[in-house]
Protein backbone atom coordinates (compact mmCIF):
# COMPACT_ATOMS: atom_id res chain seq x y z
CA UNK A 1 0.00 0.00 0.00
CA UNK A 2 1.14 3.21 -0.53
CA UNK A 3 0.77 6.23 1.57
CA UNK A 4 0.92 9.86 0.71
CA UNK A 5 1.63 12.52 2.63
CA UNK A 6 -0.90 15.22 2.81
CA UNK A 7 0.74 17.16 5.28
CA UNK A 8 3.92 19.21 2.92
CA UNK A 9 0.31 19.82 0.46
CA UNK A 10 -1.89 21.06 3.58
CA UNK A 11 1.31 23.02 4.94
CA UNK A 12 1.90 24.75 1.39
CA UNK A 13 -2.03 25.52 1.38
CA UNK A 14 -1.41 27.56 4.68
CA UNK A 15 1.46 28.92 3.88
CA UNK A 16 -0.48 30.22 0.80
CA UNK A 17 -3.80 31.34 2.44
CA UNK A 18 -1.49 33.46 4.77
CA UNK A 19 0.29 34.54 1.90
CA UNK A 20 -3.40 35.62 -0.22
CA UNK A 21 -4.88 37.00 3.49
CA UNK A 22 -1.06 39.21 3.81
CA UNK A 23 -1.41 40.67 0.55
CA UNK A 24 -5.24 41.01 0.74
CA UNK A 25 -4.46 43.07 4.25
CA UNK A 26 -1.67 44.68 2.23
CA UNK A 27 -3.47 46.06 -0.60
CA UNK A 28 -6.07 47.08 1.81
CA UNK A 29 -3.84 49.47 3.84
CA UNK A 30 -2.23 50.46 0.21
CA UNK A 31 -6.02 50.78 -1.29
CA UNK A 32 -6.54 52.84 2.40
CA UNK A 33 -3.29 55.00 2.47
CA UNK A 34 -4.10 56.25 -1.42
CA UNK A 35 -7.76 56.95 -0.67
CA UNK A 36 -6.65 59.07 2.09
CA UNK A 37 -4.22 60.62 0.20
CA UNK A 38 -6.75 61.38 -2.78
CA UNK A 39 -9.30 62.78 -0.16
CA UNK A 40 -6.45 64.61 1.42
CA UNK A 41 -5.73 66.24 -1.66
CA UNK A 42 -8.97 66.67 -2.83
CA UNK A 43 -9.74 69.05 0.51
CA UNK A 44 -6.37 71.03 0.01
CA UNK A 45 -7.44 72.09 -3.56
CA UNK A 46 -11.34 72.69 -1.89
CA UNK A 47 -9.66 74.70 0.71
CA UNK A 48 -7.28 76.51 -1.82
CA UNK A 49 -10.23 77.49 -3.73
CA UNK A 50 -12.41 78.30 -0.46
CA UNK A 51 -9.24 80.57 0.24
CA UNK A 52 -9.28 82.25 -3.14
CA UNK A 53 -12.87 82.99 -3.12
CA UNK A 54 -12.72 84.21 0.43
CA UNK A 55 -9.55 86.49 -0.98
CA UNK A 56 -11.85 87.70 -3.95
CA UNK A 57 -14.91 88.27 -2.11
CA UNK A 58 -12.70 90.27 0.83
CA UNK A 59 -11.45 92.27 -2.11
CA UNK A 60 -15.08 92.99 -3.47
CA UNK A 61 -16.11 93.83 -0.20
CA UNK A 62 -13.32 96.47 0.28
CA UNK A 63 -14.14 97.98 -2.99
CA UNK A 64 -17.90 98.49 -2.76
CA UNK A 65 -17.06 99.35 1.16
CA UNK A 66 -15.78 102.34 -0.33
CA UNK A 67 -18.24 102.91 -2.59
CA UNK A 68 -21.21 102.36 0.24
CA UNK A 69 -18.78 105.24 1.79
CA UNK A 70 -19.00 107.12 -0.94
CA UNK A 71 -22.78 107.02 -1.34
CA UNK A 72 -22.90 107.82 2.35
CA UNK A 73 -21.20 110.83 2.25
CA UNK A 74 -22.93 112.09 -1.10
CA UNK A 75 -26.68 111.15 0.84
CA UNK A 76 -25.31 112.92 3.76
CA UNK A 77 -24.16 116.17 1.47
CA UNK A 78 -27.78 115.58 -0.54
CA UNK A 79 -29.54 116.06 2.99
CA UNK A 80 -27.43 119.00 3.66
CA UNK A 81 -28.24 120.84 0.15
CA UNK A 82 -32.29 119.88 0.66
CA UNK A 83 -32.45 121.32 3.74
CA UNK A 84 -30.03 124.20 2.53
CA UNK A 85 -32.71 124.36 -0.49
CA UNK A 86 -35.65 124.30 1.71
CA UNK A 87 -34.18 127.46 3.76
CA UNK A 88 -33.84 129.23 0.79
CA UNK A 89 -37.34 127.99 -0.35
CA UNK A 90 -39.03 129.48 2.59
CA UNK A 91 -36.89 132.52 2.79
CA UNK A 92 -38.21 133.15 -1.13
CA UNK A 93 -41.85 132.68 -0.01
CA UNK A 94 -41.25 135.25 2.98
CA UNK A 95 -39.27 137.82 1.36
CA UNK A 96 -42.51 139.33 0.43
CA UNK A 97 -44.23 139.09 3.49
CA UNK A 98 -43.23 142.33 5.39
CA UNK A 99 -43.69 144.47 2.20
CA UNK A 100 -46.76 143.07 1.59
CA UNK A 101 -47.85 143.72 5.44
CA UNK A 102 -46.78 147.45 5.35
CA UNK A 103 -48.77 148.28 2.16
CA UNK A 104 -51.53 146.64 3.81
CA UNK A 105 -51.33 148.08 7.16
CA UNK A 106 -51.36 151.59 5.15
CA UNK A 107 -54.77 150.91 3.52
CA UNK A 108 -56.55 149.04 6.65
CA UNK A 109 -55.19 152.17 9.48
CA UNK A 110 -58.06 154.86 9.83
CA UNK A 111 -57.06 157.77 7.83
CA UNK A 112 -56.58 161.32 10.61
CA UNK A 113 -58.13 159.24 12.94
CA UNK A 114 -55.25 156.66 14.54
CA UNK A 115 -51.58 155.68 13.51
CA UNK A 116 -49.23 153.30 14.76
CA UNK A 117 -46.59 153.18 16.80
CA UNK A 118 -45.25 149.75 16.82
CA UNK A 119 -45.34 146.36 14.22
CA UNK A 120 -43.50 143.51 15.63
CA UNK A 121 -43.36 140.11 13.49
CA UNK A 122 -43.11 136.85 14.81
CA UNK A 123 -43.96 133.50 12.80
CA UNK A 124 -47.42 133.89 13.28
CA UNK A 125 -48.10 136.73 15.09
CA UNK A 126 -47.94 140.87 15.06
CA UNK A 127 -48.14 142.98 17.68
CA UNK A 128 -49.60 146.49 16.42
CA UNK A 129 -49.31 149.31 19.12
CA UNK A 130 -50.96 153.00 17.92
CA UNK A 131 -52.71 155.48 18.84
CA UNK A 132 -55.96 156.71 17.98
CA UNK A 133 -58.76 158.76 19.29
CA UNK A 134 -61.16 157.12 20.47
CA UNK A 135 -62.45 153.41 20.95
CA UNK A 136 -64.46 153.81 17.71
CA UNK A 137 -61.59 154.20 15.67
CA UNK A 138 -59.97 151.30 17.47
CA UNK A 139 -62.62 148.90 16.60
CA UNK A 140 -63.26 150.24 13.10
CA UNK A 141 -59.32 149.20 12.77
CA UNK A 142 -59.76 145.75 14.02
CA UNK A 143 -63.03 145.00 12.05
CA UNK A 144 -60.82 145.92 9.20
CA UNK A 145 -58.08 143.73 10.05
CA UNK A 146 -60.23 140.80 10.64
CA UNK A 147 -62.22 141.58 7.03
CA UNK A 148 -58.39 141.26 5.44
CA UNK A 149 -56.67 138.41 4.06
CA UNK A 150 -54.09 138.72 5.98
CA UNK A 151 -54.94 137.83 9.21
CA UNK A 152 -57.27 135.29 11.01
CA UNK A 153 -58.39 136.55 14.68
CA UNK A 154 -57.73 139.83 16.04
CA UNK A 155 -57.24 140.33 19.67
CA UNK A 156 -57.62 143.61 21.80
CA UNK A 157 -54.16 143.21 24.33
CA UNK A 158 -54.56 146.35 25.85
CA UNK A 159 -56.43 149.57 25.46
CA UNK A 160 -55.44 152.81 27.74
CA UNK A 161 -56.35 156.41 27.95
CA UNK A 162 -53.15 158.24 27.29
CA UNK A 163 -52.90 162.38 27.87
CA UNK A 164 -50.84 164.59 25.31
CA UNK A 165 -50.00 167.89 26.40
CA UNK A 166 -52.10 167.74 29.35
CA UNK A 167 -55.01 168.76 27.22
CA UNK A 168 -55.42 165.94 24.52
CA UNK A 169 -56.84 162.75 25.30
CA UNK A 170 -56.18 159.80 23.48
CA UNK A 171 -56.40 155.86 23.39
CA UNK A 172 -53.59 154.31 23.54
CA UNK A 173 -53.98 150.02 22.04
CA UNK A 174 -51.86 147.05 21.25
CA UNK A 175 -53.44 144.30 19.39
CA UNK A 176 -52.54 140.63 18.69
CA UNK A 177 -53.08 139.20 15.10
CA UNK A 178 -52.73 135.72 13.99
CA UNK A 179 -51.26 135.45 10.45
CA UNK A 180 -53.06 133.44 7.90
CA UNK A 181 -50.91 130.82 6.36
CA UNK A 182 -50.13 131.76 3.04
CA UNK A 183 -50.86 128.86 0.07
CA UNK A 184 -47.48 128.10 -1.56
CA UNK A 185 -49.07 126.04 -4.10
CA UNK A 186 -50.84 128.84 -5.80
CA UNK A 187 -47.88 131.23 -6.38
CA UNK A 188 -46.92 132.21 -9.74
CA UNK A 189 -43.63 130.25 -10.50
CA UNK A 190 -43.31 127.55 -7.85
CA UNK A 191 -42.49 124.44 -8.28
CA UNK A 192 -45.02 121.81 -7.13
CA UNK A 193 -43.56 118.95 -5.06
Amino acid sequence: MIRINLLPFRAARRKENIRRQVSVFVLMIVLFVVGLVYYTIHIDRKTDRIRSDVTSVNSRISLYKEKADKVTRIKKNLAILERKLDIVKSLELKRREPVELFDAMTSLIVPKRMWLTSLKTAETTVLLSGIALDNKTVADFMTRLETSRLFTSVDLKTLRMKMFDKAIQMKEFELICHKTIPNTQDKPGKVKK
